[in-house]
């Protein structure tokens, strides 16, 4: 008994588990804001390519 109270113990004091859930969602949220910002210039980007066809189909 005196062996599972032990692990439990040390199971609590790492910092292991919460340290990867911690990278995990830094991680997401880097990935949150790059697809926004692609998105975003993407819009922009095709906006700006619209106009110059709409401009050289008008002559």
């Amino acid at each position: 008994m005196i062996r599972f109270v032990d692990a439990v113990k040390t199971f609590l004091k790492e910092e292991d588990g919460p340290t990867a859930v911690e990278y995990a969602v830094m991680l997401a949220l880097i990935v949150i804001v790059c697809l926004t910002a692609i998105r975003a210039v993407g819009t922009a980007t095709n906006a700006k390519f619209n106009q110059i066809a709409t401009e050289l189909n008008a002559g």
